[in-house]
């Protein structure tokens, strides 16, 4: 039995289901990188000979514009240091986040670190250990890495992995942080 508007029901009793799949949820607060020009670079040779496909870059960008970032470029470069450097310019003349995907390893070709020492002003390297320590909770290959984290001017420059799942873990691991980092880099420093 039933308790409706004060009077008892008995028997079977139908209840009207509601379909909300329309509707689209409303967000609590904007997303944390709204506002903010944002750069990725797969710096990858087999992915710029067009041999592999780019899978970390893609998967970067949409985590990237579901932050609420605009992502302005999206570039894939051979791992040669002078072109990478050349391409993190480029990118940090217009973004207030670069990321990078690949390069960081071991293999001789591996130079993206380099290339990004040689572009940024300063090193974070909290970042670069927190980035390395999410990875260690998957994998303990993570421990290898060479990724950087720097500013170049006044733009956030991230190494982080090639591969697609160890980039996406990378960024959700440091994106809590970066709002703020990226308000200091704008001067605003008030807090």
């Amino acid at each position: 039995m039933l308790a409706h508007n004060n009077s008892l029901i008995s028997g079977p009793v139908s209840v009207a289901v509601h379909s909300f799949d329309r509707l689209t949820p409303m967000p609590i607060e904007p997303p944390p990188l709204v506002g903010r020009n944002a750069a990725v670079l797969t710096i990858s040779d087999r992915c710029f000979a067009g041999t592999q496909a780019d899978l970390s870059g893609p998967t970067l960008s949409a985590l990237l514009l579901r932050a609420g970032a605009e992502v302005t470029l999206t570039k894939t470069v051979p791992d040669e240091q002078d072109l990478i450097a050349a391409a993190l310019r480029e990118a940090g003349a217009f973004s207030d986040l670069v990321l990078t995907t690949g390069g960081t390893g071991l293999a001789q070709r591996d130079v993206t670190p380099e290339a990004t020492l040689a572009v940024c002003d300063r090193l974070v390297p909290g970042l670069a250990e927190l980035i390395r320590q999410d990875g260690a909770q998957r994998t303990p290959f993570a421990a290898l890495g060479r990724g950087v984290c720097g500013v170049c001017g006044d733009t956030l420059v991230l190494n982080l992995p090639g591969n697609p799942a160890g980039a996406e873990s990378s960024l959700r691991a440091v994106l809590p942080l970066l709002p703020h980092a990226l308000d200091l880099l704008a001067g605003k420093t008030d807090h």
